[in-house]
């Protein structure tokens, strides 16, 4: 359970550090469309992903958060509210700067479009290298979430917060407090609704939990259960 991962945590880490929950948002049908959403309006949780935010919310219940964060947009903020609906004294905080990385011209395109592009090689083999056009390099999505961190850290010594944000940015973070290099991060998995986990204070960070979605394998095994009756 992640409310015994925490309560560990706790008493293996320094009283002075923060922790922080990194949620994905759960899935939305715009992955089927074969294009690349980005910061594309309109994109909300599909029925499948509002029963993995629901599963996500409940995980959470009894964790002590004390701030909720989340990426603007819409897939985000709907997650965010699965989790705030446990915990009615908080309220969701849009942050930019957690937001997805911006794709430019490349929002809203076919993937197996952007796929024939030479960029996109660049993107899988290189990303350090790689700028989107009239969009952002991948190096400054990095910076500017890894900034975020930092701040909100600051705000918020010795507390539990929680950001809500993408796959892309979360590995990336990831990868910053790991202490990979950023054309590695493509390695990490981060699943949708999922949550890692990470502390910090004034020195050393740990990397606690990494793509933890028990809570979605358990819905998984319930409908197979379910079948089988």
């Amino acid at each position: 359970m992640l409310s015994s991962i925490i309560n560990r945590l706790l008493k293996l880490t320094q009283p002075s550090m923060t922790t922080i929950l990194l949620v994905r948002h759960a899935v939305n049908d715009y992955v089927k469309t074969g294009r690349l959403a980005g910061w594309t309006p309109g994109v909300h949780l599909n029925d499948e992903g509002k029963a993995q935010a629901e599963a996500l919310g409940q995980r959470l219940a009894a964790a002590p958060l004390k701030q909720l964060y989340s990426s603007p947009l819409e897939r985000t903020m709907e997650t965010a509210a699965a989790i705030q609906k446990h915990h009615p004294h908080l309220t969701i905080q849009p942050h930019d700067q957690i937001g997805e990385v911006r794709y430019g011209d490349w929002e809203g395109q076919s993937i197996a479009a952007l796929n024939g592009r030479k960029m996109w090689q660049v993107v899988q083999e290189y990303p350090s290298r790689a700028v989107f056009p009239n969009g952002e390099a991948l190096r400054t999505a990095q910076t500017r979430a890894v900034n975020a961190v930092e701040e909100l850290v600051s705000r918020h010594p010795r507390e539990m917060i929680v950001l809500v944000s993408h796959a892309d940015i979360i590995k990336m973070v990831l990868a910053h407090y790991l202490g990979m290099h950023l054309d590695q991060f493509q390695r990490l998995v981060i699943s949708p609704a999922s949550i890692s986990i990470m502390e910090l204070g004034h020195s050393r960070p740990y990397v606690a939990a990494l793509n933890d979605m028990a809570h979605i394998t358990q819905i998984e095994r319930e409908r197979q259960q379910q079948k089988e009756q």
